[in-house]
């Protein structure tokens, strides 16, 4: 009777896995351990050999990932909203949704009662699973590696919040702190418009007491007042016309 370690290894699925996910295994045992469910374990009466340890080392992988990313993008956000989007983007529910993309729950080992409740689909074993993946991917090649592969998989949504962050919001933040200085808010001029009308590149500035506070540039009139409002956060120009004696 073959183990669950040598069962996988001879199976015809760890090809079509790694590619599906882009990643070549040097220690193919680290993908057979990410993709057992304990399930299997339990109905074989063998000694452990499942993922939940490669589960826990995941999260923490995802966690650090996707941290980093937010922190980078949204240079100006405070620490809670930062918090809010990483929440969004490491919820069980995104996880699942990361894994039924790469199909990972045809490739699971599970026991067979496991199976006949489900368990190929159900939420808490898709999003252990990809966890376990990413951590089996850290372990074989590396930071950089688990990296590439975190943020394939959530490109999507991260190009969803830069469009439209949730939580994020640069005008806001911008409107709120000129406010507090005078009751006058910032307008959004359009500067130019570029290229094809499918593919327009917008330029916009922002503006308040007749100073421009920043410029961005998007592919549409929001994105780019999102960018300009950004970059007003970014230099600040009020407090400049503060010094020279301005009327603010």
């Amino acid at each position: 009777m073959f183990s669950p370690r040598s069962r996988f290894i001879k199976s015809a699925k760890v090809s079509p896995i790694e590619e599906r996910i882009g990643h070549k295994f040097r220690n193919g045992l680290l993908l057979a351990e990410a993709l057992t469910h304990p399930s299997l374990g339990h109905e074989t009466q063998q000694r452990h050999f499942d993922n939940q340890r490669l589960e826990f080392l995941g999260d923490a992988v995802i966690q650090v990932v996707i941290s980093e990313h937010l922190f980078h993008r949204f240079g100006h956000a405070a620490e809670g909203q930062l918090t809010k989007l990483r929440s969004r983007l490491v919820s069980r529910d995104t996880l699942k949704k990361y894994a039924a993309q790469l199909e990972l729950g045809e490739f699971l080992m599970m026991g067979r009662g496991e199976e006949a409740s489900g368990g190929r689909t159900r939420t808490s074993t898709l999003a252990d699973a990809f966890e376990a993946l990413t951590g089996a991917i850290f372990l074989d090649s590396g930071l950089e590696e688990a990296r590439k592969f975190i943020l394939n998989q959530a490109s999507n949504d991260l190009a969803r919040i830069a469009e439209e962050p949730v939580d994020i919001n640069p005008k806001g933040q911008l409107q709120e702190l000129l406010q507090s200085i005078s009751p006058c808010s910032p307008v959004y001029e359009t500067v130019s418009e570029s290229g094809p009308e499918h593919e327009k590149t917008f330029v916009v500035q922002a503006i308040w007491e007749k100073i421009v506070l920043g410029k961005g540039r998007g592919r549409s009139k929001k994105q780019a007042e999102t960018a300009a409002a950004e970059e007003a956060l970014k230099l600040k120009k009020w407090k400049r016309a503060k010094r020279r004696g301005s009327r603010i």
